[in-house]
């Protein structure tokens, strides 16, 4: 029986085993667009949707080669056409960015009704950003009292994902006791995680939290780390309490002349503290202002 077995086994001849088992044809379209020749992606992708009329992922490519003015003349306009074909035909990231452009008329006719249609795509297939919009449509509710709690789902299912904005929203949520049950110590990790994706508005709130030992072991040498890192990408708020503490030497060494420094930058920005006022001056040490 083994032997009969063995030479009965069905070998498909060289031409057959290429048909069957050939890897995918490459994206050629993309491809090019990878590698900077934007001519043979329009080419490709042009070719594609002429055999195929609902190719999404060459409808999206179009879109995305007039978003960027890559080999084409930008046009915000067009490319919104495009990437409505590429939703309708079912891709996610072009019913986030066609959505996205509804929301705001950028490109395409402001209407709230159609762009919570095309998001509502985009979420459905699991696209952050999508999820985090509707997250701040909830909130605005067009002009109903905020559903909090609604918007707290949305925010959760894209903070799961890693979107920093909506780490950011979700604690904001938790802090508040807005949609969820107030509770600091969860807030305190939603604003860590955003805080680690390089997020500043994460990295302050979760610096005042730690400087305070609100839901957090209380750790001002790390929370003034915090401050300083979102201070240099420009947040005021960072900025403002960050003069405060080197004011002060609370966690950090005293140092008047760069606390001075921070508080110019804060007050740049648009955040005027009267409180830092003798800062111009004298060396007179005030209590920080670190929580809000």
């Amino acid at each position: 029986m083994t032997a009969l077995v063995a030479c009965c086994v069905f070998v498909l001849p060289p031409a057959a085993r290429a048909a069957n088992d050939a890897p995918p044809a490459p994206d050629l379209a993309f491809g090019a667009y990878q590698r900077g020749d934007y001519s043979v992606a329009m080419k490709e992708a042009k070719k594609r949707i002429d055999a195929n009329p609902r190719d999404a992922a060459a409808l999206t490519l179009m879109g995305q080669l007039y978003l960027e003015g890559a080999g084409v003349a930008r046009d915000l306009s067009l490319a919104m056409q495009w990437f409505k074909r590429g939703a309708d035909a079912g891709d996610g990231e072009a019913a986030y960015l066609y959505g996205a452009a509804a929301l705001n008329g950028a490109g395409a006719p402001k209407n709230r009704a159609v762009a919570r249609a095309y998001l509502e795509k985009a979420a459905a297939q699991d696209r952050p950003a999508a999820l985090h919009l509707l997250g701040e449509l909830a909130l605005e509710n067009e002009g109903a009292p905020s559903d909090f709690g609604k918007a707290a789902d949305y925010f959760r299912r894209a903070a799961e994902m890693g979107n920093a904005d909506s780490l950011y929203a979700l604690g904001v949520l938790y802090k508040t006791g807005r949609g969820v049950a107030k509770d600091e110590r969860v807030a305190a990790d939603w604003f860590k995680r955003g805080a680690e994706l390089d997020f500043a508005p994460a990295m302050v709130e979760f610096a005042v939290l730690q400087f305070n030992g609100v839901g957090v072991p209380r750790d001002r040498a790390a929370a003034a780390q915090w401050f300083r890192k979102a201070a240099a990408k420009g947040n005021a708020v960072a900025q403002n309490r960050l003069a405060h503490i080197l004011a002060q030497g609370l966690g950090v060494e005293a140092n008047l002349a760069e606390a001075r420094e921070w508080r110019d930058k804060s007050r740049e920005a648009g955040l005027n503290d009267p409180s830092l006022d003798y800062l111009s001056n004298a060396s007179d040490p005030r209590k920080p202002a670190a929580d809000k």
